[in-house]
């Protein structure tokens, strides 16, 4: 039997770990491999029982982008796997409310450079690296990464990275800012995990909440920005009575209090 080319594990504490897992092919996005990504995410975004997704990969590398052996081989068809749709993973984890750590573990590159993009945090090995290669071979985006890249890192770097096709590094990714933090490779899904665990501990409905208004408010006007927060801060915070925050600040201090 086949392995399965997406790897799930769901624990108990609402974390869920997906794993790209076609290791000998650097992870590459196969047809089979981004409609099973899709519809994993889309399963865990459903989960009542999830509230935090980490997403890495199987063997050294994160992921190497989209298959081209299997596209030169006409087996598939590019304009419908590279611009978002129901049916995409990029597609899935954006419509996704709950937050996606990504587990960047090796050489994530051009459609993995773009998977790394989708996620909301990214926490990076010293093994990994990223590079940017539409234009060498001849693709466009479709999954964000010409517009992405550009806000999280500036214009000219965005230019130097996709247009020059280079590596970046992990060490220079963070210091430009579109990747977290750098750990050591043995402690990359400790870091991740530990990142969830705080994520956890916010109230019920609040991750998504404020994963939105952040998500929402960057893609508009710095002005209109702080106008939704108004509106969806009033709209929310009207609901909050003294006992709910009284009740919560309890939990807390029994939380620090118990180490």
């Amino acid at each position: 039997m086949a392995e399965p080319v997406v790897l799930r594990e769901v624990g108990s504490d609402g974390v869920a770990v997906v794993t790209l897992n076609r290791p000998q092919a650097m992870n590459a996005l196969s047809r089979e491999l981004l409609a099973e990504l899709a519809r994993t995410i889309d399963a865990l975004a459903a989960d009542p029982g999830v509230r935090v997704l980490i997403l890495t990969g199987a063997g050294r590398g994160f992921c190497a982008g989209l298959d081209l052996k299997e596209l030169g081989s006409g087996a598939s068809q590019i304009g419908k796997v590279t611009v978002a749709s129901r049916g995409d993973p990029v597609g899935a984890m954006t419509r996704c409310a709950k937050p996606i750590i990504g587990a960047i573990n090796g050489a994530a590159v051009t459609g993995g450079f773009e998977l790394a993009l989708a996620c909301d945090v990214l926490l990076a090995s010293t093994n990994a690296r990223f590079a940017d290669t539409h234009a060498r071979v001849g693709l466009a985006s479709g999954w964000g990464l010409s517009q992405k890249l550009s806000r999280a890192v500036g214009i000219y770097r965005a230019r130097e990275i996709s247009l020059g096709g280079g590596w970046v590094s992990a060490e220079q990714a963070a210091a430009w800012g579109f990747v977290n933090r750098v750990v050591a490779p043995g402690e990359l899904m400790a870091n991740a995990r530990t990142l969830a665990a705080d994520m956890l501990l916010a109230q019920p409905g609040m991750l998504e909440r404020y994963k939105s208004i952040i998500d929402d408010g960057f893609a508009l006007p710095f002005g209109d920005g702080m106008k939704l927060e108004a509106q969806r801060a009033r709209e929310f915070n009207s609901g909050v009575s003294a006992s709910d925050i009284e009740q919560r600040r309890e939990a807390v201090r029994e939380r620090n209090r118990n180490g």
